[in-house]
């Protein structure tokens, strides 16, 4: 019944069972740790693109997969109050070099990023996993 007003939730009490969770720096032990989210990229890249040959028309879907992909296993390492960005370039291996650069206005503190790259005969991906502290 919608109209029973015994059920009422009282704000004070709903409020008391809220913790403050502002925090200026992450926990020691969940920190972002660079070195495992780039095992943690090679293993998306591996697992999604041996074997497979570069085709312009599918390689849109194919880089949001690896995205995807590698964003589901970030969550899995549980680093408290982290946002990720998360880029994946493809393109067809052809024996060229390809240049990339960013900057970024961050914490050095709490704020990193790791990267990998995968190379087979037909393509290559690079992937880059910005993991941002929020405070």
């Amino acid at each position: 019944d919608l109209t029973n007003r015994d059920e009422r939730v009282n704000p004070v009490s709903a409020m008391a069972e809220e913790e403050n969770t502002f925090s200026l720096r992450p926990n020691h032990k969940k920190k972002f740790r660079s070195p495992a989210v780039k095992e943690l990229i090679k293993g998306c890249m591996q697992e999604l693109l041996e074997g497979v040959e570069y085709d312009a028309d599918t390689v849109n879907q194919l880089s949001k997969q690896v995205g995807e992909l590698i964003k589901k296993r970030l969550k899995e390492l549980q680093y408290d109050r982290y946002k990720y960005i998360v880029q994946v370039i493809i393109g067809e291996q052809r024996g060229e070099g390809l240049k990339m650069a960013c900057r970024c206005f961050w914490d050095a503190d709490t704020d990193n990023y790791a990267e990998d790259s995968y190379v087979n005969e037909r393509l290559f991906c690079v992937a880059t996993v910005f993991g941002v502290y929020h405070y």
